[in-house]
């Protein structure tokens, strides 16, 4: 005799199926925009009937508003242990490479002004922390007087998710992004560049703090 699910059961499987379309989607709109995202591909990838997105999410805008809270809801851990500010690139350059999807979607918000939209509140309060971050540090001498937060925050983001970014200059400049040792290669390369725009190695250098 067939038994029906009870709710704990049930419970389970729509948590494995939300799981499932928070996967899907997250290749889905890396590798075509919001805009571009078809849910019909995003279910079939996710093995489950695409009614569940709108089910689930309310559509797929709501879908795309929780993949991206999926991302903030983890960045606290890409960071964890990393206490200086060479330590913190390199946590979210050695990220991007571990889910290089999760980053090729953020990328795609700079083209895809309908994606930008649906998170620009939370963009807004999450880069707004960061400069607020790298203000203090600029206080503590981690960043050199003579150098803007704000510019340095846009500038050090963009290099950890650089060969996500441009893996054909990567290849051209003979690195190889696949290498396992890459990462953490990587990782360490960045982590001695940002080091030398503390105050001590500008002044070191020439430079006159502000």
């Amino acid at each position: 005799m067939h038994r029906s699910p009870g709710p704990a059961e049930r419970q389970r499987d729509a948590e494995r199926s939300k799981q499932q379309l928070l996967d899907a989607a997250v290749i889905e709109f890396a590798a075509h925009g919001f805009g571009g995202a078809r849910v019909s591909e995003i279910a079939t990838r996710a093995g489950v009937n695409k009614q569940l997105i709108s089910y689930y999410f309310g559509g797929k805008l709501g879908l795309y508003q929780a993949v991206s809270d999926r991302w903030r809801s983890g960045e606290e851990s890409i960071t964890e242990g990393a206490t200086t500010l060479p330590e913190v690139v390199a946590a979210y350059a050695r990220a991007a490479l571990a889910e290089p999807d999760l980053a090729r979607l953020l990328i795609r918000q700079g083209v895809d002004q309908e994606a930008a939209e649906a998170d620009r509140e939370s963009q807004q309060i999450r880069f707004q922390a960061m400069l607020s971050d790298f203000r203090t540090r600029q206080e503590q001498g981690e960043l050199a007087g003579d150098l803007d937060p704000a510019y340095m925050g846009l500038a050090l983001f963009a290099l950890s998710a650089a060969p996500v970014t441009f893996p054909q200059i990567a290849q051209a400049l003979g690195l190889n992004t696949t290498d396992p040792a890459f990462a953490t290669n990587y990782a360490t390369q960045i982590a001695r560049l940002v080091a030398h725009l503390g105050s001590s190695a500008a002044t070191k250098d020439g430079g006159k703090p502000q």
